[in-house]
């Protein structure tokens, strides 16, 4: 009986401490709400619009006794709208700005198992578009907002929440490239947290809170091929979609070198820590250099392989203009995602050489390059390693260079430094952004919704 007893008081302790980790029901029921709402608008960047996403934010947050002044709504086209709002605090420090994207990856129903524009629970999961990249974290921003104002919270610093829209589609429309250029005072901060981050797990248990302070940059690059054409009964070597074709078989074989930067050198140093097997030694080789371990690691993982070499492949293809007729043309999208050392005209001229045909015309709009990476700040990481133990004890807390791209990188080149940092922790293996059936857990999203609400107070609590 005794044993018993103690198993009981034991299990109750436990279960008690896991409750702790999750929002109070009525914020857990608001951050779902919104994040349902915000899924089931179909904001891609062809078939869709960012402005009801604001407009439902804007209302949310007048509900709950934001002032008209506190809101801002605006775009570069009347389908592209952003919303800023900010949550008044004493002035001590300079505001936190606190940032999502609301425009999603396209998706079409007929390639995913169920509408990917109805936000639908199943099997312990959220699925819809959007639901990881990048409105979880939208909806949490929001849901935490109103949450303090609700507390009567009283921060050392305004907090700002930007909804911007465009992350994925970019051009003339990109949320935050727009409100830099016209009202760069409605988002200026003193750091900014962003997405790009997020919280890994191997078979079912949490290995790391990753931080990003860095990030790849992305230049899509156009193969195009004229040729005179003529008729398909009479067909030459010389022909567009062959020398096309030829560009792309080389490019397919081809690796960018393998190489470690500041934060990639470090963040390979800290998994060495974490993981077992005969990879650990491996990792903790890369850390020092070692191009043999880069070697084994990168045709280990397709995620660490992309950590260690800029990345070019082909995403789109189009050629000829009738079936009865030799191409005109030829062309295809490369899209590169770029270490931030290496230069635009180091990759131009590296898949120049790599086509190896004098008739494969090569050319990108993209001008700028990576820029530096968001300095590893003692507050910083003192607050993120704080919200971190809290939620989520015994996982380290580990910075990295994420190999996609977002926002983070305006602002860093803006000023404004930008930490990735979301506490959603997700399967290593089987992440889905833009891809088929895009998924969050539901305990991770809310675990994650207690975590950021806990980063944001540690922020901005007086003497912190």
């Amino acid at each position: 009986m005794l044993r018993a007893a103690l198993f009981l008081s034991i299990l109750t302790i436990a279960v008690g401490l896991c409750a702790q980790t999750m929002p109070p029901q009525p914020d857990k029921q608001l951050a779902r709400d919104i994040y349902q709402e915000f899924i089931e608008i179909k904001s891609g960047f062809t078939t869709g619009s960012t402005t009801p996403v604001a407009e439902a934010a804007a209302r949310r947050l007048k509900a709950a006794g934001f002032p008209d002044s506190d809101i801002f709504l605006g775009g570069a086209s009347p389908k592209k709208c952003n919303l800023v709002v900010r949550y008044h605090g004493t002035g001590a420090k300079k505001p936190l700005l606190l940032l999502a994207h609301t425009d999603v990856v396209e998706a079409k129903r007929e390639d995913w198992s169920m509408d990917p524009f109805t936000f639908t629970e199943k099997d312990g999961y959220f699925y819809g578009r959007g639901t990881g990249d990048d409105k979880a974290q939208a909806a949490v921003w929001i849901a935490t907002l109103i949450r303090l104002k609700r507390e009567g919270y009283k921060p050392d610093r305004d907090i700002i929440v930007a909804l911007t829209a465009d992350e994925e589609g970019g051009g003339p429309y990109n949320g935050v490239a727009w409100l830099l250029a016209n009202h760069r005072d409605l988002i200026d901060a003193d750091l900014a947290l962003n997405e790009g981050g997020w919280g890994e797990e191997v078979n079912g248990k949490k290995v790391s809170n990753d931080l990003q302070v860095s990030e790849k940059y992305v230049i899509n690059f156009t193969f195009e091929v004229h040729n005179k054409g003529g008729h398909s009964s009479m067909p030459v070597p010389d022909n567009a979609i062959y020398h096309l074709a030829g560009a792309l078989k080389n490019l397919s074989a081809f690796g960018f070198p393998l190489k470690t930067n500041e934060v990639t050198a470090a963040y390979f140093a800290e998994m060495a820590k974490i993981e077992n097997g005969p990879i650990k030694a491996d990792l903790a080789a890369i850390a020092q250099g070692s191009q043999e371990a880069m070697q084994r690691v990168a045709q280990a993982s397709p995620a660490w392989n992309s950590t260690l070499r800029t990345t070019c492949v082909a995403t789109m293809l189009a050629g000829g203009h009738a079936s009865n007729a030799l191409p005109q043309l030829a062309t295809a999208t490369v899209n590169c995602r770029v270490l931030p050392e290496d230069s635009p005209e180091y990759v131009l001229d590296t898949l120049k050489k790599v086509a190896a045909d004098d008739q494969v015309l090569i050319t990108s709009s993209r001008q700028s390059a990576g820029g530096a990476p968001s300095p590893m700040r003692p507050d910083v990481l003192k607050a993120v390693k704080t919200a971190s133990e809290k939620e989520f004890p015994g996982v380290p807390v580990v910075p990295i260079m994420v190999t996609g791209a977002t926002d983070g990188r305006a602002l860093r080149l803006a000023g404004v430094p930008t930490y990735g940092i979301q506490g959603f922790f997700m399967d290593r293996d089987d992440i889905r952004f833009h891809g088929r059936d895009e998924r969050m857990g539901v305990q991770a999203f809310y675990q994650g919704q207690e975590f950021l609400y806990d980063l944001v107070k540690t922020f901005s609590t007086p003497g912190n």
